[in-house]
């Protein structure tokens, strides 16, 4: 993980944001959707030209003719037509779009400072409702798109928004989903890039294939990640967090439990009650 030296956080425009994620450089995809006519437009071209005046002129000019305003999370290859896939030049970013308990999702995000780094961008896209953006290097599409999928589990994301061609939306510019303007903000929260190693959360979701369980906890002790234990323990304190129902914890942490504990549900209950505590000492 690498930090800039000085650091002060602030809401960022639409073409900061850009550069925050991009390489001036780098093909980026934009897409505008206007939801009255069903027409989608979509634009690859450089982060440098994307945040251009003249370019975010003509976004602000379909903006106020009713569109929402989206864009790609990595970038794309040179030449490529479209975002698919085999476009896809590298990933730049992982993310979640808490478009439900997004108040307490967010909050169980910042309190899980033991499995997940701090965001690099968090963005208001309309009231209680919020994407959140990691940059990170060094992952394959199938790399992320794990990290996604466990990500948008543990904390209640959109589980539509884990793939590496999404779109999300880019600051600056109103969801037109909703009956009253909202525009979205950016908040920059930190400038580090972060690696596969930052994020404990994959080797410690309950909602893991249990065929694949034991080889996962192998291969966490071997580069020493926590223990099982320690990734319950974790769980239980992130459910919690989001207002999990704390009987539901147990019921799940019990049933992941049951081949492994003489007594599954006093463990699950123990840990739930540990969770608890250490979060009542935090209020």
């Amino acid at each position: 993980m690498s930090n800039a030296s000085e650091f002060k956080p602030r809401a960022f425009t639409a073409s900061e944001y850009i550069f925050g994620l991009f390489e001036p450089a780098e093909n980026v995809a934009i897409v505008v959707r206007n939801r009255s006519t069903g027409r989608t437009i979509q634009r690859i071209a450089w982060a440098e030209a994307v945040a251009s005046p003249e370019f975010q002129t003509w976004l602000a000019n379909q903006d106020a003719a009713g569109c929402d305003v989206f864009l790609g999370k990595n970038p794309i290859k040179d030449d490529a037509a479209n975002r698919m896939k085999a476009n896809i030049k590298g990933i730049r970013t992982v993310y979640l779009d808490l478009d439900r308990n997004g108040e307490q999702s967010l909050q169980a995000i910042h309190n899980s400072t033991d499995v997940l780094p701090p965001p690099n961008f968090v963005l208001d896209t309309s009231p209680g409702k919020f994407q959140v953006v990691w940059k990170i290097n060094g992952l394959s599409q199938d790399q992320a798109e794990s990290l996604l999928h466990s990500l948008a589990s543990e904390f209640g994301g959109d589980p539509a928004a884990t793939d590496s061609t999404r779109v999300l939306r880019l600051p600056g510019f109103a969801n037109r989903k909703l009956s009253e303007e909202f525009v979205v903000r950016a908040h920059h929260e930190t400038d580090a890039v972060y690696a596969l190693i930052d994020f404990a959360i994959e080797e410690e979701s309950l909602e893991t294939p249990r065929q694949a369980t034991d080889e996962r906890q192998r291969r966490a002790l071997a580069s020493g990640h926590k223990s099982q234990s320690e990734a319950d323990w974790a769980y239980a304190k992130r459910a919690l967090a989001r207002g999990d129902n704390p009987e539901e914890i147990i019921r799940k942490i019990a049933d992941f439990r049951s081949e492994h504990k003489a007594d599954p549900n006093y463990y699950a209950r123990r840990t739930v009650q540990q969770a608890q505590a250490k979060l009542a000492q935090r209020a």
